[in-house]
């Protein structure tokens, strides 16, 4: 299995630049998720890698070889996309050898190694039926099999579940990740959805307008997000934001004063910024806790509450501000109703007004 390297990786269609100069090591045999918003370069960026669009600038190497200009056939990877892309003539078995014989490999040798990926899949029952007789998820299974049977050194993944029911979305994660336990190959995968990129992935690389945010073990990202844009995008439900302003500041700390809540001061262990600057206090739903038990406490109005077992969220508003707070299910909000949460410093991040990390 082979390690990935790209180095000032750009692209340009015209004079529009989509990837502006990324930097970045992939292990062997790691699980690696490209996670972003709509349009932030992550599927250019895999078909870069691939081969299907031409690197402007900068170097690809896998295996420790520069594959720039090799054609993708020859770049030991196979790639599975959103549509499936399955000869609809074909059967289940033609579909997972057709690239073996068309690269003239012996008849013995691809039966063997399509009924390999068909038991990896559980696909045997399913091998003399048509893509027409196969459900959404099982189409997906012929599709990821076909890759395997190539034996390549990089799979990459192109949000292959997006077409997906959301209970079969959760079986072909879980598929998937027992797959790449199984196999120990490298893996690329490509997603908007960020709870994929965190059950999947040994490293997710986030990415906005072309560029690389922050990469890091699913967790890290969570807990010590670089910026505002990460700690937004990384977690579900995603992270509060509250509008603040920097009132006092003294040795190692600041204080802040919230904008919606009734003038609640918040100190904090931030060394940068300066009295009446502008920032922004990020919590987490499931760390507010109930009144009385942090620093400061807020009172919120509740609008809907979605009571899911175990927990809820409390959706809720102050002063036009929407916030989500995670709740015990005992706990029976609903809307018209009025609660206290409490915020507890050393649960709180804090960002200056351009999105930087204060703390």
């Amino acid at each position: 299995m082979s390690s990935l390297s790209l180095k000032g990786i750009r692209k340009f269609y015209g004079s529009l630049e989509v990837i502006k100069g990324v930097d970045l090591d992939i292990k062997s045999k790691e699980f690696v998720v490209f996670v972003g918003p709509s349009g932030c370069g992550k599927s250019t960026l895999l078909r870069m890698i691939a081969g299907l669009e031409h690197i402007t600038s900068g170097e690809l190497d896998i295996g420790g070889t520069r594959m720039n200009d090799v054609e993708p056939s020859k770049r030991g990877i196979a790639m599975v996309f959103q549509t499936y892309a399955l000869y609809p003539h074909m059967t289940v078995r033609e579909n997972m050898g057709f690239a073996l014989r068309f690269a003239g490999v012996a008849k013995d040798q691809i039966a063997r190694q399509v009924g390999d990926a068909a038991r990896i899949l559980a696909l045997e029952p399913l091998l003399d039926r048509f893509p027409k007789e196969l459900s959404g998820g099982q189409r997906q299974r012929v599709a990821i099999g076909r890759a395997i049977v190539r034996n390549p050194q990089v799979f990459l993944f192109d949000e292959p579940l997006s077409n997906l029911d959301a209970e079969l979305r959760v079986h072909m994660r879980i598929e998937i990740a027992r797959l790449h336990k199984e196999l120990q190959t490298t893996i690329i995968y490509v997603t908007h959805d960020q709870v994929e990129a965190m059950t999947l992935a040994d490293t997710i690389v986030v990415l906005r307008d072309g560029i690389i945010e922050q990469v890091g073990r699913p967790l890290d990202l969570y807990d010590d997000p670089a910026n505002q844009f990460v700690a937004g995008f990384i977690g579900s439900p995603r992270m509060n934001f509250l509008p603040a302003t920097i009132v006092d500041k003294a040795t190692g700390k600041i204080t802040v004063e919230l904008t919606h809540h009734d003038k609640a001061r918040l100190t904090l262990p931030v060394t940068s910024g300066v009295v009446g600057d502008p920032v922004i206090v990020g919590v987490r739903a499931e760390h507010f806790g109930m009144g009385g038990a942090g620093d400061i406490d807020i009172t919120l109005d509740v609008d809907v509450a979605e009571h899911l077992g175990s927990t809820s969220y409390v959706y809720a508003s102050a002063g036009g501000e929407a916030l989500v707070v995670e709740r015990e299910e005992s706990r029976h909000e609903n809307g018209n109703e009025r609660i206290t949460v409490s915020i507890s410093a050393d649960k709180a991040y804090i960002f200056d007004d351009k999105g930087h990390r204060l703390r």
